[in-house]
């Protein structure tokens, strides 16, 4: 069975090294896992005023495409010891209205990093408490934080050039696949 997941990336930024990652994971992924970048850079500012019965387009499109998915592959770098604000933004309007959160139920799992060698911890753990408030089994095991990333780490194909981290992805791959399996909501 192909599950879909939906990967939300924290960087707006053209070729960032988030979405660099992220296209890495799906290209050591198991076959049967198709990833879906759902953009979050056209989201307005949520606001609750504004979330009555016509809701902006960008919202309702970016709610159904999580609904739609399986699982949820969040992959940021860390600002000032936390998630991107387009990131926190995207979590904001992906869970509401109140009690109907497109997140619910979904499992999911976290991929930091940063240029520096904090690996973008805090960005990771805030992410997490957020996760754990708004339902969603997140992977455990293996966590992945990814430390001192720059351009080398990726050929002109954009697949990582270091062999030993290739093969932790694709662990964190199979392994995240499982979780998959044994979490996601039954039809």
């Amino acid at each position: 069975m192909t599950r879909t997941i939906a990967t939300i990336v924290g960087s707006l930024r053209a070729n960032s090294n988030s979405e660099r990652i992220a296209k890495a994971i799906a290209a050591e992924a198991p076959k049967d896992l198709r990833f879906d970048i759902v953009a979050i850079g056209d989201l307005p500012l949520f606001n609750p005023d504004v979330d009555g019965e016509t809701p902006p387009a960008a919202w309702t499109t970016f709610r159904a495409r999580i609904k739609s998915a399986d699982a949820v592959l969040f992959v940021t770098p860390e600002y000032n010891r936390s998630v991107p604000g387009a990131l926190k933004n995207a979590i904001d309007v992906g869970s509401r209205p109140y009690g109907r959160s497109a997140f619910a139920g979904k499992p999911a799992a976290v991929v930091s990093s940063s240029v520096g060698p904090i690996s973008g911890f805090g960005a990771n753990h805030h992410l997490r408490q957020s996760l754990a408030f708004l339902d969603m089994p997140t992977l455990q095991q293996p966590e992945v934080y990814l430390g001192g990333v720059n351009d080398g780490w990726f050929g002109a194909d954009g697949r990582l050039t270091k062999d030993d981290t290739r093969a932790f992805i694709g662990k964190f791959a199979q392994t995240f696949a499982e979780w998959i399996e044994r979490t996601a909501p039954r039809a």
